[in-house]
């Protein structure tokens, strides 16, 4: 029998308050998301991080003191691993925070499985996200010496079953949501810097082919909805509208 090892690639997120700001510097720290050579993009990521620490552990506070991204993403890998029965092994590889692609190939080097699949849990492509977590991924395999055959399960923005799931659950929340007036639904995504879309990253089409799938999938007459970014950082113009405009 073939041996598979699938890999569930995800953001990651700080397991305790302390890992916020090294969290937050694995992420301002990566080429793809600031484009700065070192040791510039090193000096600017220090200074996001610490600026940016405060609101972030305050918010981290709020839900629990940690991201809970790595307990949902194992409950994900370990339902993978019973639905796809004998033969597959499921494998974790967080981009900025533990664990990371190195100890992902560690892992799958024991296994020494004939075939890899790399599996994005972003269903929408971006350089920044999918595209950084195969590079990681990458370096990290070959720093294992791993020669099985490799494939990336990419993209799947418009996936009937991924959009199917949405609708459910946001139909949930807006029939409950009219029990006090009108809803308005706020698709919200991370946002991107402009410049990254300009080069033709196409998340942010690919988001907005999302929201237009999941809205026909609802089929309600009149529905008030509109496609918004949240989380931006820094002096760069990004893409919008803002999740905070739309709020207000």
């Amino acid at each position: 029998m073939k041996r598979i090892a699938v890999v569930l690639f995800n953001l990651g997120g700080p397991d305790s308050p302390e890992a916020v700001q090294p969290f937050l510097f694995n992420l301002f720290s990566d080429k793809a998301i600031i484009g700065l050579p070192n040791p510039f993009r090193h000096f600017l990521a220090k200074l996001i991080s610490k600026k940016r620490a405060p609101v972030a552990q305050h918010i981290y506070h709020l839900i629990g003191g940690k991201s809970p991204i790595l307990e949902n993403t194992q409950a994900q890998a370990d339902a993978l691993e019973s639905a796809l029965g004998e033969g597959y092994k499921t494998f974790i590889a967080m981009r900025y925070w533990h664990p990371m692609s190195d100890s992902a190939a560690k892992q799958v080097q024991k296994y020494n499985p004939d075939e890899i699949i790399l599996l994005p849990l972003y269903p929408q492509y971006s350089t920044t996200t999918t595209g950084s977590s195969v590079d990681a991924w990458n370096r990290a395999a070959a720093a294992q010496k791993i020669n099985a055959p490799t494939r990336v399960a990419c993209c799947y923005p418009t996936h009937k079953d991924f959009i199917s799931a949405q609708a459910k659950l946001v139909r949930a929340a807006y029939e409950e949501a009219s029990k006090h007036g009108t809803p308005r639904i706020l698709f919200s995504a991370h946002g991107l810097p402009e410049k990254i879309i300009n080069k033709g990253d196409p998340y942010q089409w690919q988001v907005e082919q999302t929201t237009q799938k999941v809205v026909e999938e609802l089929d309600i007459y009149g529905l008030d909805f509109v496609n918004c970014y949240q989380s931006r950082v820094g002096p760069l113009k990004w893409i919008g509208p803002s999740t905070d405009a739309e709020i207000t």
